[in-house]
């Protein structure tokens, strides 16, 4: 489209965005005809800074995208190669969690404090963390002065 074709775009949406928002002022008020009017401005003010032109641009770019995506089978191919790759990260995530397919790995399943056949060591227990002393400071402080 030319200049010319764009500012014609440009009149003609004010203009009817004006007729709207005139009409909006008489039936719903003051704050409505202003918004109505807000709408209507946005046209040019696109236009003015290029932005009109450039989602025309964007949207002609995402129709042709589009048009080439739907009859190309090598797009469809690309959708199905993409699946199988899908496929394959969530089928070695669930091997490598299990401990199947790996070298010199085990599993990170919790032990229950007994040796894992072909493991050198046996699994150790886990110890409940110590009580923190200043805690226990902070504690008796509180409670001197009635907080807790």
């Amino acid at each position: 489209m030319d200049s010319f074709s764009w500012q014609v775009l440009t009149v003609s949406l004010t203009v009817a965005g004006l007729v709207v928002s005139g009409l909006l002022w008489r039936l719903r008020g003051a704050a409505s005809g202003l918004r109505g009017l807000a709408w209507t401005l946005l046209p040019t003010a696109a236009y003015l800074t290029g932005v009109l032109r450039l989602l025309w641009e964007v949207g002609d770019a995402a129709v042709d995208w589009a048009v080439h995506f739907a009859f190309s089978p090598f797009a469809w191919l690309g959708i199905v190669v993409a699946g199988v790759s899908a496929t394959l990260f969530v089928v070695a995530s669930a091997m490598r969690r299990r401990g199947v397919g790996t070298r010199g790995r085990e599993p990170k399943a919790v032990s229950d404090g007994k040796e894992r056949p072909g493991s050198a060591t046996p699994a150790r227990p886990v110890q409940a963390p110590r009580p923190d002393e200043d805690m226990d400071e902070i504690e008796a402080i509180l409670k001197r002065h009635g907080i807790s």
